[in-house]
């Protein structure tokens, strides 16, 4: 029965918000509620919230401080660079932005941290999107399986589990992966090229001529420009009207008040050590973000009145992302404390055929790709995959191979409704996790069984 209500559950919450029937957060928090009830164990309800609550307390932490600190580093100028390195590759081509998007956030993803990855790929590519009127789920959805392919990195998370969890070495996990994870993110390069495909056929070509380039660049970066370049392949003519200082362009204006050019490299270098620090784990995350936020605003903005107004142009996405933590903090408790997640994987695990038993890491990793998705990273590398290793251990395939497997399922983890940085992605980017969840979901499945095809092919896996 638990089982069956896990299921139940989990389908519910998914149909409710994909056809936008509740708010994200609102759904976290009101079915498992009720499903609580249906179990019988509504009295502890309260229990498994606190306990979840208290779970996900420092990964909320974490991305408070972490919205504040690099919205400081937004302010002052520091991607700026990248915003117009960004721009003079991709121009006004629909093709060049999607795949710029890709580009942008696989090599941002390097610091292991989805959360830093979408704060920087949306404040650098929604300007574009939103002046082009380009989709925007586009955006959110390739940003999400870039990072995802590169999540498996020894330091992202996954990886780290999966060697905690049977006792193995991470980097004889990821290194035999790289061939097989590099194909992953090749076809997400590619995916990108073809939804770029269809958002210039949609959109149209811009034409731009050589003194106009350099004027377009500035516009974007700034508050809009008054001329409008003729679009070719396309319906429409000219680029839409948005008014000076519009939305998508505010925080990007080169001439905004918070730019501090004399402090670039202090910032450079106070971004690079955070980063570093929080790869070599020489405190917590929760703790690194604090201190560098603190010691961000004290020497960007010495004068209280100034940090105030920093504090409160943020507030916004602070207040978006960690409620959506806490609310999603019920759905885990909830899952976790009626024991629904442990019917779930017995059931699973019990209705795997015995013939497949020698094929164990290849189960894993099909099962990976739903199952990241259904529950969170700790609850399948700490509950279930020591399960699977057991059960391919009786069958000679090692313990290796299953944590392999185990980390394929993570381009579609990415976008999972109980991964806190997915609504740092939609929410800065001002899309609906509904729209972003019926779009991403068969593309990011679609890269996990590439990632997985390769594997076999490769004889990885």
């Amino acid at each position: 029965m638990l089982t069956i209500l896990g299921f139940t559950m989990i389908a519910t919450f998914l149909v409710l918000i994909m056809l936008k029937k509740m708010s994200p957060i609102a759904a976290l928090v009101l079915i498992p509620a009720l499903f609580c009830v249906f179990v019988g164990k509504g009295a502890k309800l309260g229990d498994y919230v606190i306990d979840g609550v208290t779970g996900l307390a420092p990964t909320a932490a974490m991305l408070m401080f972490a919205i504040v600190y690099f919205g400081v580093m937004i302010d002052v100028g520091l991607f700026d660079p990248i915003v117009r390195g960004i721009l003079r590759f991709c121009k006004a081509d629909p093709l060049r932005i999607v795949v710029g998007t890709a580009v942008l956030a696989a090599i941002v993803s390097l610091d292991g941290d989805g959360s830093t990855t979408f704060m920087i790929t949306v404040s650098a590519m929604y300007p574009l999107y939103k002046r082009l009127k380009m989709s925007l789920v586009v955006m959110t959805g390739v940003a999400a399986m870039a990072n995802g392919v590169m999540n498996t990195l020894p330091w992202g998370g996954p990886t780290a589990r999966a060697a905690t969890a049977l006792k193995v070495d991470a980097s004889d996990i990821f290194v035999p992966m790289i061939p097989a994870l590099g194909v992953g993110l090749l076809f997400v390069f590619c995916l990108a090229y073809v939804l770029g495909r269809r958002e210039r056929k949609r959109l149209g070509v811009l034409t731009l001529d050589e003194v106009l380039v350099e004027e377009k660049e500035t516009a974007l970066v700034g508050a809009g420009s008054a001329k409008s370049p003729a679009r070719t392949g396309g319906p429409g003519h000219g680029l839409p009207e948005e008014p000076d200082g519009g939305e998508g362009f505010q925080g990007l204006d080169p001439n905004r008040a918070t730019l501090r050019p004399g402090l670039y490299w202090f910032n450079a270098l106070l971004t690079v050590v955070l980063l570093t620090a929080m790869i070599m784990e020489w405190l917590p995350i929760p703790v690194l973000f604090l201190l560098g936020a603190a010691l961000a605003l004290t020497v960007n903005f010495p004068h209280m009145p100034d940090q105030k107004a920093r504090i409160a142009a943020h507030a916004e996405n602070v207040l978006n992302v960690s409620g959506m933590v806490f609310a999603a903090a019920v759905f885990t408790g909830v899952l976790q404390g009626t024991g629904m997640v442990d019917h779930m994987a017995t059931w699973l695990v019990d209705n795997i055929p015995a013939g497949m038993g020698p094929h164990m890491a290849f189960v894993t990793g099909v099962l990976s790709i739903p199952l990241t998705y259904f529950m969170s990273n700790d609850g399948f590398y700490f509950g279930i995959l020591p399960v699977l290793a057991e059960a391919g251990h009786a069958h000679g395939v090692s313990s290796l191979e299953i944590a392999r497997a185990s980390i394929i399922g993570q381009p579609l983890h990415m976008s999972s409704p109980l991964v806190p940085a997915v609504y740092v992605l939609v929410g800065m980017a001002k899309v609906e996790f509904g729209d972003h969840t019926r779009f991403v979901v068969k593309w990011a499945a679609l890269t996990s069984l590439v990632v997985l095809g390769a594997g076999l092919l490769f004889g990885i896996v």
